[in-house]
């Protein structure tokens, strides 16, 4: 039973990819974007690219907060710094927490095997459909009348 990547292992790929650099992300990203023709990772796609341009936007800020807090005298001992030190530290673990929630509900939301087909929609069934492999393994049947 070899599946390879499924959906959620994709999806999982892609926050993982958000999260660890923006660069990389682009890069896996505009892969799916432009190759995949699976709906659902493109919208997990975005939802990563929205989620890291906010965390982006966030350390851009701090970055220009504390290049201005470095042109003050006393700096580092000051007020100033220790609340820079506080949101930063603040910042990177809410990226952290919610990276890793919504990676976690990504690769859990489509079930045991979400793997799509290729056209993005799902099979509906009845529940008693016997799938290939059993029907392989099953002994013959024959008629006793």
């Amino acid at each position: 039973m070899k599946e390879g990547w499924t959906t959620r292992w994709k999806a999982l790929f892609l926050w993982l990819c958000g999260y660890l650099s923006i660069i990389a992300f682009a890069v896996t990203g505009g892969y799916v974007i432009v190759k995949s023709e699976n709906e659902e990772l493109k919208k997990t796609v975005k939802k990563v690219f929205i989620v890291t341009l906010i965390f982006t936007a966030i350390s851009m800020f701090f970055s220009v907060y504390n290049g201005i807090g470095n042109m003050t005298d006393n700096y580092y001992n000051s007020d100033a710094y220790t609340a820079y030190s506080y949101m930063t530290r603040l910042a990177d673990l809410a990226e952290v927490a919610v990276f890793a929630i919504c990676g976690a509900l990504a690769f859990f939301k489509g079930g045991a095997g979400a793997a799509l087909p290729a056209d993005g929609k799902k099979e509906e069934t009845t529940g008693n459909e016997t799938r290939e492999e059993d029907k392989a393994e099953e002994p013959a049947k024959e008629d006793e009348a």
